[in-house]
């Protein structure tokens, strides 16, 4: 892979140019990077006060109601967007898990499948659980062997 760097002083804003033959998850992850890297940073609220969480701390995004929470271990902490702007801006090892529910599957410590078809996610060092729907439970499953 070669990285070449141009300098042109006309230019007004930084772009970017991925030159390849094939599209391949290298490129993919790459593209993904530059995109969280350019993001602007998501805010945190609980009370009257702003939050700056880093997004690893975050086990998973949920509606309540009108209202969008993401959760941490020990915390819940309000979200001033939408779900799918969430989903636009998140890394990609987040994951929609059901109609109201965005996972972080870097966060996950066990997945646990019933016999009614539905099934249960569980986080490391804390008690909060999630349920993920039949719809998205393949796509979890497939986010989880490629981010493990």
């Amino acid at each position: 892979m070669k990285i070449r760097l141009e300098l042109d002083q006309s230019l007004t804003e930084v772009e970017v140019v991925i030159k390849t033959a094939r599209l391949d998850s290298q490129i993919e992850q790459i593209q993904r990077a530059l995109e969280q890297a350019t993001a602007p940073p998501l805010i945190f609220y609980k009370g009257s006060s702003e939050f700056f969480i880093d997004l690893d701390k975050i086990l998973f995004f949920e509606t309540d109601g009108t209202k969008i929470y993401g959760h941490t271990l020990d915390n819940a902490y309000e979200v001033r967007l939408k779900l799918y702007e969430l989903e636009e801006r998140l890394p990609y090892y987040f994951c929609r898990i059901s109609k109201s529910t965005i996972a972080n599957s870097k966060a996950i410590y066990s997945l646990e499948k019933s016999f009614s078809g539905t099934s249960s996610i569980r986080f490391y060092e804390t008690h909060k659980e999630v349920h993920v729907s039949r719809h998205y439970y393949q796509f979890l499953k497939e986010k989880l062997n490629e981010t493990r």
